[in-house]
């Protein structure tokens, strides 16, 4: 697929990851970069080729700002009635939590508000320490976070954690929002980048079939627990029956899967059922 067009973002496909840099001066605020981010969304959703997607910004200060308040001001004042489906924000970012491709977000400057939400949707977060700066301010402002912020960090960070990032409007140090669970991890800004594209070429080494299942089982998580569990033996029959996992657990095996010798170091045999 061939991603043209782009004013606020530069694409490029290898080897089955998608890096999504976000290139919007002066500080990558969300405004017309939400109809592009909406699209590149509907676009990775549908490109075969890709198993990955990373997000992250050619501004070393900025990841996302935060949506365009201006913007936001011009919404009508009276409240409607209560919608009975997602919005555009709200459909936009969750695209990249259920879409049938791992999304991680690269984060190495202040990602706030909806530029925080956007992270939130993503499946995975990694931060650069001393660099990486997330928050919700949107309280101070007199609204609240309204583009997923106030359901997605309860299920990652905690009902006290969300209330303190929501209520106390604080920026949260890579450090800190990785104790939190806001990121998954804090590194080194020198080791963030290598990181991050040894664990995304990693996972887009792996079958397609497999990564959209083993996905969508996780989300599942979220469900009852007995369904959630019919949920992920669903799935785990669907993974059964494509090629690549009878391919895959034949060459575990012939290459010494299950014995002491090779269980001793798993990892190196994973590396060598990679495609």
């Amino acid at each position: 697929m061939a991603y043209t067009g782009y004013e606020c973002l530069d694409i490029h496909v290898d080897r089955g990851v998608a890096t999504v840099t976000i290139d919007h001066p002066p500080i990558n605020l969300f405004d017309l970069t939400l109809q592009e981010m909406d699209r590149v969304g509907r676009e990775l959703e549908a490109d075969a080729d890709v198993r990955v997607a990373v997000f992250q910004s050619a501004n070393p200060d900025f990841f996302i700002a935060h949506a365009d308040v201006a913007l936001i001001r011009t919404l009508p004042v009276t409240v409607p009635p209560k919608a009975t489906r997602l919005g555009l924000f709200h459909a936009m970012v969750d695209r990249f939590r259920t879409m049938p491709k791992a999304t991680i977000g690269k984060v190495e400057g202040r990602a706030r508000g909806g530029g925080s939400e956007f992270l939130l949707s993503l499946d995975m977060r990694f931060g650069a320490l001393g660099r990486a700066i997330l928050a919700q301010p949107e309280v101070a402002l007199g609204i609240i976070p309204g583009g997923s912020g106030t359901q997605r960090l309860p299920r990652l960070v905690g009902r006290g954690r969300a209330l303190e990032i929501v209520l106390g409007c604080e920026d949260f140090p890579a450090e800190l929002a990785e104790r939190y669970g806001y990121l998954n991890r804090a590194l080194p800004a020198a080791e963030l980048g290598p990181f991050v594209e040894r664990l995304a070429r990693r996972i887009a080494s792996f079958p397609a079939e497999a990564i959209a299942l083993a996905k969508a089982s996780v989300a599942a998580a979220e469900l009852p627990t007995v369904e959630g569990l019919l949920e992920e033996a669903h799935y785990f029959n669907q993974s059964l029956a494509t090629r690549p996992a009878q391919e895959r657990m034949q060459r575990f095996l012939a290459l010494g899967g299950q014995t002491r010798e090779v269980e001793l170091d798993l990892g190196g045999l994973v590396e060598k059922l990679r495609d």
